[in-house]
């Protein structure tokens, strides 16, 4: 089971000024409260659009997860030009995360979880990774129709996503970010 993979030959797209405008991402990663001691998955890295800033934030390790190989490639030379040396970049779906349990205690997922085969596989497998009392930040597309973003049908609505995860024994609490994206702070209880 995996989930579908972005085009590489996109990943301008990630870093563009209109997405900087629309999720700020020094804005966004506020939601995390990281620490200096924090280790911080990104699951669904690509070219480093999260993990660059949150990289130089902890002393510590950031996983950089993505199930394309050229996405962590394009993410390690970035990283390189930044002078950030404390990314390990992890080849890997989110159905099956290629990190030891009880890893991190903060991770990240934007925009990537409406594209997992199977959500209750992905989200039992972060919660995996996640130390007890573990943070993941979860940012998606509220499911309204828009000109750009995933099909209606792939989006999952924001209550509906509040539901799921407190099934797996998150405390939850939604911001919408914008007109078309939400956050979700999950911390495991």
């Amino acid at each position: 089971m995996t989930e579908k993979k972005f085009n590489p030959d996109k990943a301008h797209m990630l870093m563009s000024d209109d997405r900087k405008a629309l999720l700020p991402p020094d804005d966004i990663i506020k939601h995390l409260n990281l620490r200096s001691a924090d280790v911080v998955a990104d699951l669904g890295a690509g070219n480093g659009y999260f993990a660059i800033p949150i990289a130089k934030y902890t002393n510590n390790t950031l996983y950089a997860v993505d199930i394309e190989p050229k996405m962590l490639d394009m993410l390690k030379e970035n990283a390189t030009k930044e002078g950030i040396r404390n990314i390990n970049y992890v080849v890997s779906d989110l159905e099956s995360i290629q990190l030891n349990d009880d890893s991190v205690n903060k991770a990240i997922a934007s925009l990537v979880i409406h594209e997992v085969t199977s959500l209750d596989i992905a989200l039992s497998e972060i919660k995996r990774i996640l130390k007890p009392g573990g943070q993941l930040l979860l940012i998606e597309w509220e499911a309204i129709q828009t000109e750009s973003g995933p099909p209606l049908h792939e989006r999952i609505p924001s209550k509906a996503m509040l539901d799921i995860l407190m099934k797996y024994g998150f405390e939850v609490e939604v911001t919408h970010l914008n007109s078309v994206h939400y956050a979700v702070n999950a911390v495991l209880s």
